[in-house]
């Protein structure tokens, strides 16, 4: 058994493997080690092919840069041939016959996928708690929430399962659970990662595919093995001037940081939290960055709004894909709140949809007006740490709510009788700092800086302008360099 395992980031392991000092089997042996000793207590990881892995490594894993590091792969979007998905769904369990795009470049960087991680159905909700599975636990207290959409493999990262792991981000969902999970979680620029050959794009442009790391340099890495244009896809944006990596690994010139602490959804923002902010922009100064407060000017409730007819939109329009792709699919087994914001998507008309995303490029405008004043902005990626079970998915009540609405068709009539505010609030005001990245399509980061005085993790989202991931790389690296990040109960 490699007992150092643990020691190493996913770039260290991979230079050990190449060098002979420990082989690609050995590997697969400690992560399914950590596997059979963590995930029972997790439920981190909802299927795994240990048998599948140990043939890949026979057939020869590509010489790429994590060649042999063991990888699992978020079950939502990425399909991975001959392996079921069910993207947290009861709904839902399909064996496709090919891989994803951004798949086959994992593949090609040498990564050994052994398994898919937990996630909430369909990714809609910002806590891993789906009915099919059960809940994902937070590394750092059972019994509480890992966040989501990608919490199971913000778990499995934390835990030390493996040192990298796939997410995908469409309202916060790598940088909420890397936030609540004390990891770093990179959200790159719209277009930036490849979503084919299924998708150009994924709830308008709001959703992005990458990894949720422990160290800085193996996303940086990841992003330069997976970022470029693709067949099809309606992006083909700026490279970088020169790799990710480099950059992850040159202190920044002295920037221009606004700091902004209003939330773009009404929610309460804990005091240690703003405390942390406090904290974070006095290390800078430190740092010899320059910082001063700021805000996006944006309206707010209109955001939200916004968003809501958009993925209510998108999540129709997934379970109309659904029924014609995969045949077997069940819908009727959907959860109550996930069938409630299909009802409610099919209720609005298409110019409901175009006036949403000229909302949509309003905040844009917005947020990128702001960014040429300052290189990046700086907020608290979550405004709270994590909280128990139970409190983010619809209590009973809720639920029965939702199914009584769901069955009388009344979306219209919900939105304006304040009922969807009031049951949306608990998941929206979690996403009031997240929000931003995935409208505008601007790169953002959590970095895993402050825990609360009892122990729980929680990031500082830094967002730069459009194609400048060089430039979080670059200053992520210095602040895990000269700061530190957050401890994290790896093999505990």
């Amino acid at each position: 058994m490699f007992s150092e395992y643990l020691q190493y980031d996913g770039l260290g392991l991979a230079a050990l493997q190449r060098s002979g000092e420990v082989s690609a089997d050995q590997l697969l042996d400690a992560a399914l080690a950590q596997v059979e000793q963590r995930n029972p207590q997790l439920n981190a990881l909802v299927h795994c092919f240990a048998d599948r892995a140990r043939q890949q490594i026979r057939d020869g894993l590509p010489a790429g840069p994590f060649q042999g590091v063991p990888f699992v792969l978020k079950d939502l979007m990425a399909m991975f041939a001959g392996e079921p998905i069910c993207m947290g769904s009861r709904a839902v369990r399909v064996t496709p016959d090919y891989d994803s795009e951004i798949v086959r470049r994992y593949k090609a960087a040498g990564l050994n996928i052994f398994a898919k991680s937990n996630t909430p159905e369909f990714g809609l909700i910002i806590t891993t708690e789906p009915q099919l599975s059960g809940p994902a636990h937070n590394p750092h207290r059972k019994g509480y929430s890992t966040g989501g959409s990608s919490g199971g493999s913000a778990a499995a990262v934390a835990a030390g399962i493996v040192p990298v792991a796939h997410g995908g981000d469409g309202g916060g969902s790598i940088r909420f659970p890397a936030s609540w999970c004390g990891v770093f979680g990179l959200k790159p620029s719209r277009g930036r990662n490849p979503m084919g050959p299924d998708l150009g794009e994924d709830w308008q442009g709001a959703v992005a595919e990458h990894v949720l790391s422990r160290s800085v340099r193996d996303s940086a890495a990841m992003l330069d093995c997976t970022s470029g244009p693709e067949y099809g896809a309606p992006y083909d944006i700026r490279p970088p001037q020169g790799s990710f990596l480099q950059a992850a690994g040159r202190d920044p010139k002295p920037l221009r940081i606004g700091l902004c602490r209003e939330p773009l959804v009404a929610t309460a923002v804990d005091p240690e939290v703003m405390s942390g902010l406090e904290q974070t922009a006095e290390r800078l100064a430190a740092l010899g960055h320059h910082v001063e407060e700021t805000e996006v000017e944006v309206d707010r409730e209109q955001l939200w709004r916004d968003f809501l007819v958009i993925v209510g939109g998108e999540v129709a329009g997934l379970f109309a894909r659904l029924a014609s792709t995969y045949p077997g699919a069940d819908i009727s087994r959907c959860e109550a709140a996930t069938k409630n914001l299909a009802m409610m998507g099919r209720s609005f008309s298409a110019a409901d949809m175009v006036a949403a995303r000229y909302g949509w490029h309003k905040v844009q405008r917005a947020a990128g007006e702001l960014l040429s004043e300052y290189d990046m902005l700086l907020c608290p990626t979550t405004p709270t740490a994590a909280v128990p079970h139970g409190q983010l998915p619809p209590s009973p009540w809720e639920a029965a709510q939702m199914v009584a609405s769901h069955r009388m068709n009344i979306g219209r009539l919900l939105m304006r009788s304040g009922m969807v505010e009031k049951m949306a609030l608990p998941v929206l005001g979690k996403m009031a700092y997240t929000l931003l990245g995935n409208v505008t399509g601007l790169p953002c980061m959590s970095v895993p800086l402050c825990k609360t005085a009892d122990g729980l993790p929680f990031g500082m989202q830094f967002i730069a302008g459009m194609c400048r991931e060089e430039q979080l790389f670059s200053l992520a690296g210095q602040l895990e360099r000269e700061l530190g990040f957050t401890d994290l109960p790896l093999g505990r």
